[in-house]
């Protein structure tokens, strides 16, 4: 690379090559598993990942995946890229991403912020949507930027502690500044929920709007939401809402013992992700499943996900430090830092009904910031962007498009 400094941009195309010598460890390594021993209930979900459906996988990774394959459709579909950003406090680190500019000359250019367990995989079916040319009926046209967030994918991992939200914020805003873009709208779910949450609050000359395909805000307080803690009290939602609900206290209850985990011992768990394929593909293939709204996912795809992380450039383990650093000495004074509305950045929300955190729609509206679109999908899950690529994309180009807020970000963009 030819410049490490943010002053002497330095941006090099990319291609996934994943070297022989790891690809032959993986396979002696997938050749050495241990299973747990067979129970009655060895296949109940309940419980977690089933044994025949590790079994299953671990015998189609070994014997019929090809990883050559699915690494030359990546290179071939998604145009990827590398350099290297400055984070305050944590020096130079190098980003990898896919870029790909729309040919509509007014083109808005988005930042696509994945989370865990998700990557830069999660663009590739919105990517050809995004970048279409805008449509006479002012719809609009974007130029997408997804990076491999820090500690996850092709980019560098951080080798101090402390690599919180504000500095993945600042990570994928210089990212963008670095590509020639000084404003810019946002996309994100999971982690890209709170990621972008961060760039709104610290750079919002620079945000002009965001969309959100997982909406989460604390519950109404009976002394500032005395309106909403009674209709809470109550129960009066909508069908829809309830259901949401419901999903969202199973996921508290059920479903999220590895944030817990990962959130207050993310070492101890990462011995087993970065020694054990076996250990991630279980880790991993139980969230794509339960966070998911019964999508058919294919043997091979499930494992192109989960070999993003056994190839990882910082480790398998690297990723989930995120839930550690991001919620390290959180107080309540603090997490108003993650939360809390923010009238500078319009707002689209979109509900999709198995997700794991699926709230009231009054919630969003009054806790987040101006809602200038939002929908309630009766379907779809967590992964919006792979699983219901079309709703997702309907709604980032309805919220960024048309006379209301897509015509402010036209001016500004212009100005």
């Amino acid at each position: 690379m030819a410049s490490t400094s943010d002053s002497a941009p330095a941006i090099q195309p990319y291609k996934i090559a994943v070297p022989d010598a790891t690809l032959e460890r993986l396979q002696t390594k997938l050749s050495l598993t241990t299973f747990p021993q067979e129970t009655d209930f060895s296949d109940d979900w309940e419980y977690g990942a089933p044994l025949t459906d590790i079994k299953r996988l671990v015998g189609a990774w070994r014997e019929t995946y090809d990883w050559r394959r699915a690494e030359a459709e990546l290179n071939a579909k998604l145009p990827q890229f590398t350099t290297k950003v400055s984070v305050d406090g944590h020096g130079d680190l190098k980003i990898h991403f896919v870029h790909k500019r729309s040919d509509s000359p007014d083109a808005i250019p988005l930042l696509f912020c994945h989370g865990w367990p998700g990557s830069f995989l999660e663009v590739q079916k919105i990517l050809p949507l995004l970048t279409a040319a805008a449509g006479e009926d002012g719809e609009p046209s974007f130029h997408v930027v997804a990076p491999s967030l820090p500690n996850f994918g092709f980019s560098q991992a951080t080798a101090k502690p402390g690599f919180g939200l504000p500095q993945y914020a600042e990570a994928c805003h210089k990212l963008m500044l670095r590509l020639g873009y000084a404003r810019y709208v946002t996309q994100g779910g999971d982690w890209g929920f709170l990621i972008t949450r961060a760039m709104g609050r610290l750079y919002p000359a620079h945000v002009l709007g965001s969309h959100l395909n997982m909406v989460h805000t604390a519950p109404p307080s009976p002394l500032r939401n005395p309106l909403l803690a009674l209709q809470h009290a109550l129960g009066r939602y909508t069908a829809a809402e309830k259901a949401g609900l419901e999903r969202s206290a199973w996921f508290r209850a059920r479903g999220s013992g590895y944030n817990q985990i990962q959130g207050t011992k993310p070492h101890t768990p990462g011995f087993a992700l970065a020694d054990s394929p076996a250990a991630l593909l279980a880790w991993v293939y139980e969230k794509l499943r339960d966070w998911t709204d019964a999508y058919p996912w294919a043997d091979d795809e499930v494992l192109t996900w989960v070999c993003i992380y056994a190839f990882a450039d910082a480790g398998a383990d690297a990723s989930v430090r995120i839930y550690y650093e991001a919620m390290r000495g959180v107080t309540p004074e603090r997490a108003g830092f993650l939360l809390p509305w923010n009238g500078a950045v319009p707002l689209g929300l979109s509900y999709f009904p198995r997700d794991v955190v699926v709230l009231p729609s009054a919630w969003g509206r009054a806790f987040l910031g101006p809602v200038a679109h939002e929908r309630r999908h009766d379907r779809g899950g967590h992964f919006a962007a792979y699983e219901v690529p079309e709703l997702l994309v309907a709604d980032v180009k309805e919220v960024f498009g048309g006379n209301g807020v897509g015509a402010a970000i036209r001016k500004a963009l212009a100005s």
